[in-house]
């Protein structure tokens, strides 16, 4: 057997085909029936979501409910406040006058000072002694406020009941000092506005005043009035309306909660979520047994067919066991058509064999001459990086980043099949790949397109330059800036040939230093760039930035011209 098929059959253990077949239908089951249950959780959530937004709707409705009413009442007040019994002074004929046509409601009417003294009250007799209101800040707040107020629930002074006010206060002082004209009502007898037939078995509905207190509730889970909520729910009802889930006693609730327009009070409804997911439990459980059914079945179905082919495959090894020894066989009839023509290919293979073993070789001898080509280019440029240091954790790096600079110049190159590239995308590549950007780099010059030489070389210097740069030099600062500049000289007596001159500046940076010691850098934009390119560098460690400096002939250069 081949290594490369040992090294196949090291990833799977050993097993029969009937329990190879067996786990594959399982595998293919098991996704349709994870996808089964993704459509369940689906549902489940979309069904959570469907009754949060009921939830959220039922307290929109029960609060444009309390919002008519308030309406209606706030109605009332006006045509109390502006009674002309009231207008003219008539207490008593303003007493007789309301409590007849109120008489057949819930409703009251008061007349009051701004410290919260009665001065009328149409749930007692004309004349009788009144007591102090129970909540005189309604009557101070909407004199502050010059508008219709309404109250929280308290329980009142004079009807010992829980009851609301809706205060509204006179433009003029009227009669006996009155300031503000009240519209009292029991609490109770806003129970049917919380009424909703739309509700879950088990929920509740209620108004909350803007304390926190019950008003009035309805339902399930009712609450008496004045009755704080929960603390955390105040916390959940942000915005105009929504819902929120809650728990309570390990049982997952849900509150559906709407802001009552231009008054502080709120419609909230809640219960719990059970009912829901218990349906959901029955889904799972018959998804669980319609699963484990439908499992057997595949299962059973897989072992009758790992029976047929156990049998081809019998037949099958028996023909590469032939065909291992060298023997040239005639092709097996199974009762499986891909058997029958494996057994027809196996047969043609045995024939095929020796040229088979001959294409291998040649193979692999291609394979060994690319690696040794591989190997050398690698050599060759680790030799010439270690020349420029003795420590071995710069060599590391060193040995890194410039592989990583010369793999950006050669896919460069090989995305212009070796014709070489222009001067000032070579630039871009390299800073690019070093700095992450060329934002701060102005580059200037003709058009050139260089070799595939000055590539690989110009490559490993700019990316010598620009490592430098962003640790030591302009780089390394957010106001430094770099100027990249080339030009073409022409013949001098000194040089027969033209030469390209090309500039690397540095400004805006920290002040610059000349260093210490020689290092791999220092060899690489000095002496490798020289040696490179048949030229000259000359380095300058200025105050005011590195100035780096290359000319060379241009022919060292110019696409074409490559060696």
């Amino acid at each position: 057997m081949s290594r490369i098929s040992k090294t196949l059959l090291g990833f799977f253990p050993t097993a029969t085909i009937g329990s190879y077949l067996v786990t594959m239908a399982a595998l293919a089951t098991l996704p349709l029936l994870a996808f089964v249950a993704f459509l369940l959780l689906e549902l489940e959530r979309s069904q959570f979501q469907t009754l949060r937004t009921d939830v959220a709707q039922n307290a929109q409705a029960i609060s444009r409910a309390v919002e008519r009413k308030l309406s209606d009442l706030e109605t009332t007040l006006a045509l109390v406040a502006n009674s002309v019994e009231l207008q003219q002074g008539d207490l008593q004929a303003f007493h007789t006058r309301v409590g007849e046509s109120l008489k057949d409601s819930s409703l009251y009417v008061l007349l009051a000072r701004g410290d919260g003294i009665q001065i009328l009250n149409t749930r007692m007799p004309w004349g009788a002694p009144l007591r102090p209101m129970a909540n005189p800040q309604s009557v101070s707040s909407a004199l502050e406020s010059g508008k219709v107020e309404l109250s929280g629930v308290f329980l009142g002074a004079t009807s010992q009941r829980w009851v609301v006010n809706l205060t509204m206060p006179l433009k003029e002082p009227g009669p006996a000092g009155t300031e503000a004209v009240v519209l009292t009502q029991d609490a109770e007898s806003l129970r049917n506005l919380t009424f909703r037939d739309t509700l879950p078995l088990g929920w509740t509905a209620a108004l909350v005043d803007g304390e926190g207190s019950i008003v009035v509730s309805n339902g399930a889970d009712v609450r008496p009035p004045g009755t704080q909520v929960e603390a955390n729910w105040p916390e959940l009802m942000f915005g105009m309306n929504g819902s929120a889930v809650f728990y309570r006693d390990g049982r997952q609730h849900l509150l559906g909660y709407a802001k009552v327009a231009d008054w502080p009070w709120r419609a909230i409804v809640w219960g719990p979520a059970d009912n829901l997911n218990n349906s959901f439990v029955t889904l799972w459980k018959s998804l669980l047994i319609g699963s484990l059914i439908f499992l057997t079945i595949v299962l059973g179905l897989a072992s009758i067919a790992a029976h047929q082919l156990r049998s081809a495959i019998r037949k099958i090894a028996n023909m590469a066991e032939r065909i291992g020894r060298g023997e040239i066989v005639s092709p097996e009839r199974t009762k499986i058509v891909e058997a029958n023509q494996v057994a027809i290919a196996l047969s043609n293979a045995s024939f095929d064999r020796a040229e088979a073993e001959e294409r291998i070789h040649f193979i692999l001898q291609e394979l060994v001459h690319r690696t040794k080509n591989i190997l050398s280019l690698v050599q060759a440029m680790m030799r010439q990086l270690a020349r420029g240091t003795d420590d071995v954790e710069e060599f590391q790096r060193a040995v890194s980043g410039r592989l990583a600079g010369l793999a950006q110049s050669i896919e460069a190159l090989a995305k212009q099949q070796w014709g070489g590239i222009p001067l000032a995308s070579l630039v871009d590549l390299q800073l690019t790949t070093v700095v992450g950007s060329i934002d701060r780099v102005t580059r200037q010059g003709p058009e050139l397109l260089v070799n595939a030489n000055a590539v690989q070389n110009l490559g490993l210097v700019f990316h010598e330059l620009a490592t430098n740069s962003v640790k030591y030099g302009a780089l390394s600062v957010l106001e430094g800036r770099l100027r990249i500049e080339w030009e073409i000289l022409e013949p001098s007596e000194e040089d027969e040939d033209r030469q390209l001159r090309l500039r690397w500046i540095e400004e805006h940076g920290p002040p610059v230093t000349p260093p210490t010691r020689r290092g791999f850098g220092s060899t690489v934009i000095e002496r490798h760039a020289a040696s490179a390119f048949v030229g000259k560098v000359s380095v300058d460690f200025e105050e005011a930035g590195l100035r780096w400096t290359l000319n060379a002939p241009l022919s060292a250069f110019v696409a074409g011209t490559d060696e």
